[in-house]
């Protein structure tokens, strides 16, 4: 049975402004349990990761900021949400579920998290709505722990995984793979192990068939024993930060290679959500939650 971390906090409310970024969370939960995806058995709420884990790949300058709301207002608005006593928790609890899926993927060979996949976050700061790095958290979990000798970083979110590429520069235990849309979102990049850059406007046939090119060669030359897959749906034609022109089919055609590799080579897979803004909800959760269905129909 998909296990799928998800907890009441996901669903905090922001002022108004602020909102439409974390509405999607809340209802990706209910429209899996609507159309009988789901049921309440899949899902599993996390406790919040302990702070020890948090340090091994965030400054404990950052993370006492953070827990203190004493972090610089220039380096709010970068992240781009007001910080509250119970934004943290959420992003400790989120932070955590990750970590979960983990252990989960590796006994039932994937597992999700609703949320997740905030790879703006870097060790010493945050950044477009991330604030705690899950996937270089767990990552450093899965090493320090010896759970796992090599790990890749699957980031298909259309902006690149830039807080993630520098947590790991000097960590050859973690390939960051990163294939995302050249000509946006964050203007400097960082040094990914591989960054695949995109032309604005590429479409379904030309992005898949790059990411065909790309990922069985990938895995077979790094040999990874554990993958972290960041699936934002910001890749969409209707996103309005995203720039390219992939449809909700190509999307899910995306998912569903990304997880017949994962089972082709035999290797757990843990799932964060990453970005979603396409104007209308419906089409975020609708692209998310067929990353849930695919990962349903093909892994149980």
């Amino acid at each position: 049975m998909l296990q799928i971390a998800f907890s009441p906090v996901y669903r905090l409310r922001l002022p108004e402004g602020h909102r439409f970024p974390m509405l999607k969370y809340e209802l990706i939960h209910e429209q899996l349990l609507y159309e009988g995806t789901c049921t309440d058995d899949n899902f599993f709420a996390p406790l919040p990761v302990d702070d020890h884990w948090v340090l091994g790949v965030h400054t404990a300058e950052y993370v006492g900021a953070l827990k203190t709301l004493t972090v610089a207002p220039a380096m709010v608005r970068r992240i781009g949400f007001p910080l509250t006593p119970e934004l943290i928790e959420r992003e400790w609890i989120i932070t955590q579920g990750t970590i979960d899926c983990t252990h989960i993927a590796f006994r039932d060979g994937v597992a999700m998290n609703v949320a997740g996949g905030t790879h703006h976050a870097f060790p010493d700061r945050g950044e477009g709505f991330c604030l705690l790095n899950d996937v270089g958290v767990a990552a450093h979990y899965l090493l320090a722990t010896n759970k796992a000798r090599k790990i890749l970083v699957i980031d298909l979110d259309v902006h690149q995984g830039n807080g993630t590429a520098v947590m790991f520069q000097q960590e050859p235990r973690v390939f960051t793979f990163s294939m995302h849309g050249k000509d946006n979102y964050p203007l400097k990049k960082e040094q990914s192990d591989l960054d695949v850059e995109l032309p604005t406007g590429m479409a379904d046939e030309a992005y898949l068939n790059r990411l065909y090119d790309l990922l069985p060669d990938l895995i077979r030359r790094e040999k990874p024993d554990f993958l972290f897959y960041v699936s934002g749906v910001d890749i969409l034609k209707s996103d309005r930060l995203g720039k390219l022109g992939v449809s909700r089919q190509g999307c899910k055609a995306r998912d569903t290679f990304v997880f017949e590799q994962a089972i082709h080579f035999g290797l757990p897979i843990a799932v964060s959500m990453g970005g979603g803004y396409s104007p209308r909800l419906t089409d975020i959760v609708e692209a998310h939650c067929n990353t849930f269905r695919i990962a349903a129909d093909l892994f149980f």
